[in-house]
């Protein structure tokens, strides 16, 4: 059974706002870890992305900072990539709003006065990305003094992409006696270090999630040919509302997205070598339901963070059984089911049989065309090794 809000120590006029959004009751990790924040203890939780972190954290930030002065936030909340500050801002600001709360999204590569400008009319929470957070400080713009609240969302990944020095240098210049709630995939190494250092007495907290996801997908791999792939990954898309498709490629993701509007199909790409303000188009216009595919690239799918995708395709096979199940864990997230369909040719058929063993897998790879009427509906179909 699970935990309402209100049970959670949660205030009446924020559970209004997530009941209105049709959230009643918390996902394992909410359940775990907001009690201990609202108490003031510092917290430590272990969650993988899409187990619901972002209200764990994000509803006892709001519940507890004051208002704030201009350039003089309250609470920060340090992620790895734009795409995640932006996703914080959205799901925070709208719940923050019932008590005036502002909530801005700091990062690179946008323009750096319109966020002095936000800053100067003064924001409570900010969820930043570390080097633009430097920065605003070397810049005078911020200034950490009353900072009451520090997240570390996704501690893990900053570290894998190389954020923990400038991470280490902004905990260090918050003057004041402070709260810290740490969430991560993991808890060990350079995570842990952060840990010891920069938390007094934390209460750890770890939702059980190892293969939950891969038992929540319905897993299909099919043999197709080079000229009829296109229709395959077409036709079954057309089953879902939202499906990402994963390339190997920047260049193989734009043929892909070209080839799939020439289908009928609404598609977008997100890769490194598009301006930032086409990815978050493209990010924004598919959350909305304005496009139903998303082609994306691995280092590009890290900063995805879409609930309610119901497909993820494989058009090119995975590099290994790790970006297999990174690649995949897109869908199926927060308790909800998924597909994931995995499209090979005829010379990649070794490869695949190999990720599958790593996987625990054993399923046929059957030959199958774009007319096969089996692609509206993988997910009750069984698997044979002839359709």
């Amino acid at each position: 059974m699970t935990t309402s809000f209100d049970a959670l120590g949660v205030a009446p006029d924020l559970a209004g706002v997530l009941s209105a959004q049709g959230k009643t009751h918390a996902f394992a990790i909410q359940e775990l870890t907001i009690a201990d924040a609202l108490a003031g203890r510092d917290v430590c939780g272990k969650a993988k992305t899409g187990s619901g972190k972002t209200l764990a954290f994000g509803l006892p930030v709001l519940q507890t900072v004051k208002t704030a002065e201009p350039c003089r936030p309250r609470a920060i909340i340090l992620v790895p990539t734009r795409e995640l500050a932006t996703q914080v801002k959205e799901e925070l600001e709208p719940i923050g709003a019932v008590r005036d709360i502002t909530v801005a999204a700091i990062y690179g590569g946008a323009d750096i006065e319109k966020q002095i400008k936000k800053l100067k009319a003064g924001v409570e929470v900010i969820a930043a990305t570390p080097g633009r957070m430097i920065d605003l400080i070397d810049r005078k713009e911020l200034d950490l003094t009353d900072v009451g609240i520090v997240v570390l969302d996704e501690a893990d990944r900053m570290a894998d992409m190389g954020f923990m020095p400038q991470v280490e240098w902004i905990l260090r210049h918050i003057p004041g006696d402070h709260q810290t709630l740490l969430f991560s995939a993991t808890l060990d190494g350079v995570v842990q270090g952060l840990i010891d250092r920069y938390q007094t007495d934390p209460v750890r907290h770890e939702v059980e999630s190892e293969g939950v996801t891969v038992a929540s997908m319905t897993q299909r791999f099919l043999r197709v040919h080079q000229m009829d792939k296109v229709k395959v990954a077409a036709a079954i898309s057309r089953s879902g509302t939202k499906t990402l498709m994963f390339t190997r490629t920047k260049r193989m993701a734009d043929k892909l997205v070209d080839q799939l509007n020439e289908q009928g199909v609404k598609a977008a790409a997100i890769h490194g070598d598009l301006r930032q303000s086409q990815r978050e188009k493209s990010l924004a216009d598919f959350m909305a339901g304005k496009l139903s595919v998303l082609v994306a690239t691995d280092v590009a799918a890290r900063g995805i963070h879409v609930d309610d995708i119901d497909i993820v395709i494989h058009f090119d096979p995975p590099e290994d059984h790790k970006a297999y199940l990174h690649r995949s864990g897109r869908t199926a997230r927060a308790g909800q089911g998924g597909l994931v369909v995995t499209l090979l040719l005829w010379d990649q058929e070794l490869e695949v049989k190999r990720l599958q063993k790593r996987l625990g897998e054993d399923q046929p790879m059957p030959e199958v065309f774009s007319n096969n009427p089996i692609l509206q509906d993988l997910t009750n179909w069984v698997p044979v090794e002839k359709v």
